[in-house]
């Protein structure tokens, strides 16, 4: 589950670490108050902008400015919300902003130069382990960086047995270049950081930039947050920040009528039982020379109004030109899927008008492909992965 800005922010502080303060707008004359109230809290004379919305490279679309007074705040702030924001990492007709983060300016002089960190945590699949990501090169794209200058990347992976040491963070400290108070700030924050994600049961903190500021202070500037979704059930309070705005609405609905449904840019639309299924699935379709326009797993039922829920879901994305169903039946009889895929296709009448490939393997497989191939529907029925593949091709060609 992503969240907003805002709303990292809210858990980083919650743990200890210094961040960059605001105060989230819904519209402009909100985000004037709050300009103000900033002002009366922290001092700050001029304020940025900042379009929430679940996407990097916010900057680069026009959703991050700076307002040097109120009238700017105002203005800005009028033309970012309602904005269809594109960024690097949105689609190509962007994400609309329903709101702004009003946020202090933490640029200003002092004794030394600002300097900009990369800091994230994450799950290293490879390993198993929590690691700490971290490079002096802030502010950038990190992607970036990694192709050209990989040097400039170090990783600290962290022992789940003991958690984060102290010389870990001290590393970390030495390796971004700092010393004197702004080292010792970093070691607190990195060790802050690293509780905030283990205690939000988070799969991602990403902080870019963290910021030393003109007087050795560090803070986390901006926050991308990814709570695991499997954990919401002991984080309550956090299952609340999920902005169903920011999420794709076919998976949204696929998700409230228990289907594991995930959006893909292909042609070819899955409906299979089981994970590891849905992903051979995936593979076979690419291998026949297409690509899949959705993972979607039914789970262990698969009887005719799931099917036909599933029939519908899939039909909301009007780039599907046929659909394949992949079942194998262990837990649920192969003649009673192909007795539900039947029936969901009359069900719907005319609402479906792509061809349907059903290949069933397991238990009864030849009774489901005979009550498929006398059902009078227009359903191409398969027994082997190839043939399944072979009816595909033939469908779309």
């Amino acid at each position: 589950m992503n969240i907003h800005e805002y709303q990292g922010k809210e858990i980083l502080a919650s743990y200890g670490v210094r961040i960059q303060r605001g105060i989230v707008a819904n519209s402009p004359v909100e985000a004037v108050a709050a300009a103000k109230q900033l002002t009366a809290e922290t001092g700050t004379s001029w304020y940025v902008v900042k379009a929430q919305v679940h996407a990097g490279g916010r900057g680069k679309g026009g959703g991050v400015k700076l307002a040097k007074n109120l009238q700017q705040v105002e203005e800005i702030s009028e033309q970012i919300i309602g904005m269809q924001l594109i960024t690097p990492q949105t689609s190509a007709e962007g994400k609309k902003v329903h709101k702004v983060l009003i946020a202090e300016d933490v640029y200003y002089p002092g004794e030394s130069e600002t300097s900009e960190f990369y800091v994230s945590v994450l799950l290293n699949r490879a390993t198993g382990r929590n690691m700490i990501m971290y490079s002096t090169e802030g502010g950038m794209d990190i992607e970036e960086v990694a192709e050209h200058t990989p040097h400039l990347i170090f990783t600290e992976e962290i022992d789940p047995s003991v958690g984060l040491q102290g010389f870990q963070a001290r590393r970390i400290a030495f390796n971004l270049g700092l010393s004197g108070n702004a080292f010792k700030e970093m070691v607190k924050f990195i060790d802050s950081l690293y509780n905030a994600y283990i205690g939000s049961d988070a799969s991602m903190f990403e902080i870019n930039p963290v910021l030393k500021t003109s007087d050795n202070k560090i803070m986390a500037v901006d926050a991308k947050v990814n709570i695991d979704d499997n954990a919401l059930y002991r984080q309550k309070k956090y299952a609340d920040m999920r902005d169903i705005r920011e999420e794709n609405p076919i998976e949204v609905e696929a998700k409230e009528v228990g289907l594991n449904y995930v959006d893909l840019d292909g042609t070819v639309g899955c409906m299979v039982n089981g994970a590891g299924l849905a992903m051979a699935t995936m593979d076979l379709i690419k291998y026949a020379g297409f690509e899949p326009a959705n993972f979607l797993d039914v789970g262990g039922t698969a009887d005719a109004k799931r099917v036909e829920t599933a029939f519908r879901i899939i039909l909301k994305d009007p780039n599907v030109k046929a659909i394949l169903i992949n079942i194998f039946g262990g837990i649920v009889r192969c003649d009673r899927v192909a007795q539900g895929v039947v029936d969901a296709y009359k069900n719907m009448g005319d609402a479906i008008k792509v061809p349907i490939i059903v290949r069933l393997q397991g238990t009864n497989a030849a009774i489901a492909k005979e009550l498929i191939d006398n059902s009078g529907m227009p359903i191409l029925s398969a027994v082997e992965f190839q043939e399944a593949a072979d009816q595909v091709k033939a469908a779309l060609s």
